[in-house]
């Protein structure tokens, strides 16, 4: 049975056996026992998260022949698959789960703004990214690459940059590098006055991020709180902690 590419669903499937394996081989380092995977597409990964035993698994698949190219190849997945977007659904299970997946590029941001909203039930995540969006989760205070998706995905989640995944890897080939990361949740992630002040203190500040930070986020501080060094200082320099910790001092 064969299936098509499509352009506007940002398909680029996973081919590479060794690579799959590697994924298989990171997930294994953390005990779970529901599994969610993304964007199965034709299934490379997915006939090998099929075979881990004991391991309650879904897959979510938005594009309808997928569903059907999947149940066909692989009638164990029957029953199991999430046919809507990602970005669309409730959390898969009531309890904790993992989250792997070769994310569809052009929503791979918005899949990790989804998984930090299930964040109190996924404690990992592995996810295959474009190389430069992956490294701009787990870039550093300083990095030129360090921003929004940085500060947001940290305060929660330990990150790491696991490998490089080539374009011949996929069919068809993407023009980028691929990266694949893990995201560990914090058991003290750093205390916030909300999430939603930390949310909207990070953005204004990363949105003018060439200003001095007292310019970027006039509006959600009173002058006299402005008047604080710190202020002096660009978006790109401030910690995760330091972040966190302005967020009590908002209006």
């Amino acid at each position: 049975m064969q299936y098509t590419l499509k352009k506007s669903l940002g398909q680029h499937f996973l081919k590479d056996e060794k690579v799959c394996k590697k994924i298989v081989d990171s997930l294994k380092e953390d005990a779970f026992e529901r599994l969610v995977e993304v964007g199965p597409g034709g299934g490379a990964l997915t006939k090998y998260l099929l075979a881990l035993p004991g391991i309650d698994f879904r897959a979510v698949e938005l594009d309808d022949e997928k569903v059907v190219y999947l149940e066909a190849t692989y009638p164990a997945i029957k029953g199991k698959v999430i046919h809507q977007s990602i970005l669309d659904i409730d959390a898969p299970f009531s309890d904790h789960f993992t989250v792997v997946g070769n994310f569809p590029y052009n929503i791979s941001s918005q899949i990790l703004f989804k998984v930090l909203e299930w964040k109190t039930q996924v404690p990992v995540m592995i996810g295959m990214f474009q190389k430069e969006v992956a490294q701009r989760i787990v870039s550093q205070p300083g990095s030129k690459v360090y921003g929004i998706l940085s500060v947001l995905v940290q305060a929660f989640y330990e990150v790491e940059y696991l490998f490089d995944v080539p374009p011949e890897s996929f069919n068809p080939p993407p023009k980028v590098m691929s990266g694949v990361i893990r995201l560990r949740r914090k058991a003290n992630p750093v205390p916030v006055k909300s999430e939603r002040d930390l949310f909207v203190l990070v953005k204004a500040a990363f949105n003018q991020r060439r200003k001095m930070l007292r310019n970027a986020v006039k509006g959600q501080f009173e002058e006299t709180v402005l008047q604080d060094e710190i202020f002096n200082k660009r978006a790109e320099q401030l910690s995760i902690e330091q972040f966190a910790a302005l967020t009590f001092r908002m209006r």
